[in-house]
């Protein structure tokens, strides 16, 4: 199996009708499919999850769209008026973003997002991408860097799962693994596959609301309400604190 831009093949093959499932590899062995797939990165807004509608009508101002995938939230809000900049690791998804109409798509990692992109006023972490935070230490550098960027009105507007509410044996080995290695339990180290490539080992950080609280705390924002449509999944609503 060749190192490749897995998910940005994944999304120009979606792009031209093949919707051959994501396979995502966890370092311990476990695979599943996606918890989206193909075809959902390129569905209209009416058939979006109803917490994912919810939250975006809560976006305002300028926007940055973190982990844009297909564009299918900056088109979305392009489309409302908003000026949006999508950001992606995948020059393909990033490719996929431009033949959509999306105007501003950039390759850039989150990491790399600094003063020079201008202010926001909302932040978009959709699609389960607020758990690119990646791990407890890198999730309050950016957060704090976050902090940096944005108006004195900004909000994050953040999805992610919890990673105790569905239970499951082979989860909860791998969450007490992690806490052995002084990690948050949902720290899970993973890759995408699709067809024979594989993308490179990246980390992705899922939370329960109190474990997102914990890492709020001292960064300058505040979890002031979750969207869900069942305790596992939830988009969280995260406003600048009044004191940093």
């Amino acid at each position: 199996m060749r190192t490749g831009d897995a998910y940005g093949e994944m999304m120009l093959a979606a792009l031209e009708g093949n919707t051959a499932p994501e396979i995502v590899e966890r370092d311990d062995g476990f695979i599943t499919a996606g918890s989206f797939g193909p075809a959902f990165y390129l569905a209209p807004y009416r058939r979006w999850p109803s917490r994912q509608r919810r939250a975006l009508r809560l976006a305002r101002g300028r926007v940055l769209d973190v982990g844009a995938g297909a564009g299918r939230v900056a088109l979305h809000l392009q489309d409302k008026g908003h000026e949006v900049v999508a950001i992606d690791t995948s020059p393909g998804a990033v490719e996929v973003c431009r033949r959509r109409g999306v105007r501003d798509a950039r390759l850039l990692p989150v990491e790399d997002v600094d003063a020079s992109l201008g202010v926001f006023d909302t932040i978009v972490m959709l699609g389960a991408n607020l758990a690119l935070l990646a791990s407890s230490a890198r999730a309050r550098r950016l957060l704090r860097r976050f902090h940096t960027i944005t108006s004195e009105r900004a909000r994050i507007l953040g999805e992610t799962r919890d990673p105790y509410a569905d239970g499951g044996r082979d989860h909860a080995a791998y969450h007490e693994r992690n806490r052995r290695r002084g990690r948050l339990g949902g720290q899970i180290r993973i890759r995408v596959r699709y067809r024979e490539l594989a993308s490179p080992w990246f980390d992705y950080l899922f939370t329960s609301r109190d474990e997102l609280r914990e890492l709020l705390a001292g960064t300058g924002w505040q979890l002031t309400r979750t969207i869900e449509d069942d305790p596992s999944v939830y988009v969280a609503v995260i406003e600048k604190s009044a004191q940093r």
